[in-house]
């Protein structure tokens, strides 16, 4: 009885050990930091947990998952003792002026803009290299055909190897001329490379010449989600279920830290399961970012021309050309789709075999037309639509709880949509119900209201051949 009695105490404070170790580790960032008197005085050692903390947010387990201190006019240098913060997602630090090495211990963390950081030989991830056009013509055997991994709208991709053996893609860039030459293409790389988080892809290198522009990129052996969805090899392993949930809630934290934890905030404007890339872990990694802005800047005053794949492309985009955050997530929400159906946006329709019906009604702007996500998921029939290469394997709930998701991110107005970090918190099963009931009220009065018009036409059809079959009965 005394062992059990020991074990439980100290089972009741593990919580507090852990609690004290990341306390111990963010002080010491204080101390390194040459906080003055005044900043961060509420980071006390002798509070037990830091989740207290100004400018800390901790998880459901009091886990330390972000700190943001942006420009705070901090002097100091890193602490290599952030390396213990395990669970830690996002170190936000710009606009200070930190010197000296970005420990090792940091592993994929962390903006430093504003700062003067340099790269140790076990950290040159971390910042973007100026590579030379030799080099990479040398790592991609002279951008051969054989070794291109895809073309989109930015460009081509080619896949290569650096002569230690590291394999890379480069990404060549076309229709990148701006106004600000070479330095701003610059100064966008730059804000592109301090975007790291975990579920974003590294731009690791960059080229620049008089007629050319490269990015370079860790190769995802992997490849993409759209790959793996749809264009995997026979005896290749599918996109299992559990993966396919680990790629949503990793999207959608990578488009979080995009659009709220970057400044300036880095829209996408082309968010699909083809820009979605898996490492060798199948962890998800958002590609593509930043790049709309780093290509559309013309010479010209022309507005800035609409980038995207149709059927991902939100509908006050194509119609103005203006994007926000929540046209990323309209693009998120088809996403989303894409994981449950395993097909493209535009062939979503063929999965019911009517060829003039799409499964968003978006595509055809009639808001309150049947949609076939919409009247599936009313009749409880949505297992007609999941991926039939999940063979069943598959939650029956989560598929709901995933396609409602995806119908409040694809709602036509941007204001009705959710911001990414509420997707985020529904992923994780906070929020949703109220949301979905909210939704499903306006729905059913939107259904309604189409429903009455569609009886007025109606109405307003059979009194017009009524009236000419009297005319001619008459005529007679």
């Amino acid at each position: 009885m005394e062992l059990l009695n020991i074990i439980l105490v100290i089972a009741s404070l593990l919580p507090f050990s852990a609690s004290d170790r990341q306390g111990d580790a963010l002080y010491d960032m204080k101390l390194k930091l040459n906080a003055t008197g005044s900043q961060l005085s509420d980071w006390n050692q002798n509070q037990v947990n830091p989740c207290t903390w100004n400018s800390v947010i901790c998880d459901n387990n009091n886990n330390v998952v972000q700190v943001t201190l942006a420009s705070m006019g901090f002097t100091g240098v890193l602490s290599p003792r952030i390396g213990d913060l395990e669970y830690l997602n996002v170190l936000s630090l710009p606009g200070n002026n930190i010197t000296g090495g970005i420990p090792e211990q940091f592993g994929n963390l962390s903006r430093f803009s504003g700062n003067n950081l340099t790269c140790g030989a076990n950290f040159l991830h971390q910042c973007a290299s100026n590579m030379s056009y030799q080099e990479l013509q040398l790592a991609t055997d002279n951008f051969s055909e054989k070794n291109v991994l895809g073309q989109g709208g930015f460009g081509k991709v080619y896949k290569g190897a650096l002569p230690d053996g590291t394999k890379i893609a480069v990404k060549r860039l076309t229709d990148y001329e701006s106004p600000g030459g070479e330095a701003a293409f610059l100064r966008e790389v730059e804000l592109i490379s301090v975007a790291v988080h975990r579920n974003l892809l590294r731009l690791i290198g960059f080229c620049t010449t008089q007629t050319e522009r490269l990015l370079v990129y860790p190769f995802m052996q992997n490849l993409s989600v759209a790959y793996r969805l749809r264009e995997f090899k026979p005896g290749e392993p599918i996109l299992d279920w559990s993966a396919r949930k680990r790629v949503a809630i990793g999207t959608a934290r990578g488009l979080e830290y995009l659009h709220e934890h970057c400044n300036p905030k880095i829209i996408h404007r082309d968010v699909k399961a083809a820009n979605v890339l898996l490492d060798e872990g199948f962890e998800p990694v958002v590609g593509d970012f930043g790049l709309a802005k780093l290509v559309d800047v013309q010479k010209t005053s022309v507005t800035t021309q609409v980038r995207g794949t149709m059927g991902h492309i939100a509908p006050e985009y194509l119609s103005t050309g203006k994007s926000s955050e929540r046209t990323d997530v309209f693009g998120y929400g088809i996403m989303l789709l894409e994981l449950v159906t395993g097909q493209r946006a535009i062939d979503f329709s063929r999965l019911e075999e009517e060829d003039d019906v799409l499964l968003l009604d978006h595509y055809a702007y009639d808001l309150a037309a049947n949609s076939q996500v919409k009247k599936l998921q009313r009749e409880g029939h949505l297992d007609a639509i999941v991926d039939r290469n999940l063979n069943n394997n598959y939650n029956g709930q989560e598929v709901e709880m995933m396609i409602q998701i995806a119908l409040l991110c694809t709602q036509a107005s941007p204001e009705d949509r959710p911001s990414m970090s509420e997707v985020v918190r529904m992923l994780e099963g906070e929020g949703l119900a109220e949301r979905w009931e909210e939704w499903q009220q306006v729905e059913v009065t939107r259904r309604q209201d189409y429903e009455r018009m569609q009886q007025r036409f109606d109405w307003g059809e059979d009194s017009v051949y009524n009236q000419d079959a009297i005319e001619l009965s008459a005529g007679r």
